[in-house]
């Protein structure tokens, strides 16, 4: 995962017409909720990638084009999908509250 920056993630050496990028910040009564975990799961919600919110609370993931859903796991927290379209040359920003 890239560092954070103000404004959300970097996306400096990543060639976005070459990948589906996923990426976004998870947030509870709108403040980052830094070491979260963040599920994709594919469209027949089966485990692809999980990664570790930052501690600014954001995540990437480069997914191939299609439909997934976001589960995010938290402490004192029910877990929360959210659902994302990846496609090629696009980069799908997500906002998860929980």
């Amino acid at each position: 995962m890239c560092g954070a920056k103000q404004g959300g993630l970097s996306l400096e050496g990543v060639n976005v017409a070459k990948e589906a990028v996923v990426q976004g910040q998870v947030l509870r009564d709108g403040e980052p909720v830094g070491n979260a975990y963040v599920r994709l799961l594919d469209r027949t919600g089966e485990f692809t990638a999980e990664v570790p919110t930052s501690a600014t609370g954001h995540f990437r993931f480069f997914a191939g084009d299609g439909e997934w859903t976001l589960r995010t796991l938290a402490p004192k927290a029910e877990p929360v999908d959210k659902s994302v379209v990846a496609a090629t040359g696009t980069v799908a920003e997500v906002v998860i509250a929980i």
